[in-house]
């Protein structure tokens, strides 16, 4: 027999409940789904307000399908160089002692505005900037940097290292040490435990980095124009372009739902790949 108090909880918790799920469906309805609503509504009208499909028969030209290549090319190598660089930093933090040290540290710099990050890049990355003194210092010379598809390369993977590494880390973090000891019981040199053991089972970390890596830089356009100049035109950078430059509404917003049906192809994509593997092994 449920006792009254017990009885008299269970309605005011549902009620929560409820309200909450309420708040969250308005919020979702109100801040995702009626933008891209918005944006699909203007994907379909021309720059005189006319319906029409020709924005995306533009965007199948080959200057707009350069851009799409160009675009995944871009966030294929910024997502792989991040994760080359942040699956040995996430085991090394794993194993260290002062590993909250080193989280805060490597959170820190995300809090800070992606602008002003962007703007220090600039003199990081210049003629005269620290970077290419160093290069003189051991007799490489100057090295361009800024402006060009490498510095925008790199600068696009030390913004996004923190969205790889944390995943990753708690994916690592949460496997049993009784796994890899046992591994290493049996014989397994230390990188077949990475290998067969540390690997397989952190892929769900693996995979959320990677969506959070990739997704982003598909649409990147500010470290583009700052970073890159003119030598990078993405289709983040063409959306920017049509919405402020050339008022052309339509096309921006028709590439922006390309954009998004990209964005969704390799979420799935993600999922269905090699990162979502199964454990096992031979």
């Amino acid at each position: 027999m449920v006792s009254p108090r017990k009885g008299g909880h269970l309605p005011l918790l549902g009620k929560i409940r409820i309200f909450f799920w309420i708040t969250y469906g308005v919020w979702l309805a109100a801040f995702v789904v009626l933008p891209i609503l918005l944006v699909l509504y203007q994907s379909l009208h021309d720059v005189h307000g006319r319906w029409t499909l020709e924005n995306f028969s533009r965007f199948f030209s080959p200057v707009y399908l350069r851009m799409a290549g160009d675009s995944l090319w871009y966030a294929f190598w910024i997502t792989f160089l991040s994760l080359v660089v942040a699956y040995p930093a996430a085991l090394s933090l794993v194993r260290l002692a002062s590993r909250d040290f080193w989280l805060v540290a490597l959170i820190l710099p995300s809090w800070v505005n992606l602008f002003l990050k962007a703007y220090a890049f600039l003199g990081i990355l210049s003629e005269h900037g620290p970077v290419n003194a160093l290069f003189s210092l051991v007799g490489l010379g100057s090295v361009p940097l800024l402006f060009t598809d490498l510095g925008f390369v790199l600068v696009s993977v030390y913004i996004f290292i923190p969205f790889m590494i944390l995943p990753i880390f708690n994916a690592i973090r949460a496997i049993p040490a009784e796994l890899i000891d046992a591994a290493r019981d049996l014989g397994a040199s230390p990188l077949q435990v990475v290998r067969r053991v540390i690997w397989p089972l952190s892929l769900p970390g693996v995979r959320a980095g990677v969506q959070a890596t990739f997704i982003p830089a598909l649409s990147l356009f500010m470290i583009t124009r700052l970073i890159a100049g003119n030598r990078v035109i993405t289709l983040g950078t063409a959306i920017e372009q049509h919405f402020l430059v050339t008022g052309d509404w339509g096309m921006g917003s028709a590439i922006a739902v390309v954009l998004l049906l990209l964005m969704s192809a390799s979420v799935i994509f993600a999922r269905r790949s090699l990162f979502a593997a199964p454990v096992g092994g031979e």
